[in-house]
């Protein structure tokens, strides 16, 4: 018999669901901020999707989450901004503001945090 790769008779069918939360909440800027400067948002600051006020930011999963900031409807770049989860007192966005740069008063404001708990089911039949 001449020399062959051996291979196992497997076959494997999997199924992945990746199940996003979304969450967003608004806030429109009460002060210019001019660069060099920061704008701290604190939770308590901003407001849900219904209109309420936000008494907390949720955490971020890791490897499995993600937030967006925009201002004026333009997306942020990510090394300008500070995020930290938590409830009134303790969570807050921070937003660097860059030399040459300006977050006019009333400006809107939109953080945008998605986790996923993804889920995965395999059969493998030999």
């Amino acid at each position: 018999m001449p020399l062959q790769i051996m291979k196992l008779a497997i076959t494997a069918d999997s199924t992945v669901t990746t199940s996003p939360t979304v969450e967003r909440f608004f806030n429109e800027a009460t002060s210019t901020v001019t660069g060099p400067g920061t704008l701290t948002i604190p939770v308590e600051d901003f407001w849900t999707d219904t209109g309420a006020d936000a008494t907390t930011l949720p955490a971020l999963a890791t490897d499995n989450s993600y937030f967006n900031v925009y201002v004026n409807g333009v997306l942020q770049m990510e090394d300008l901004l500070a995020y930290t989860p938590g409830g009134t007192g303790v969570g807050q966005l921070e937003i660097t503001v860059p030399t040459d740069s300006t977050i006019q008063v009333d400006s809107a404001i939109v953080l945008v945090v998605a986790n996923f708990t993804p889920t995965s089911d395999t059969t493998i039949i030999t």
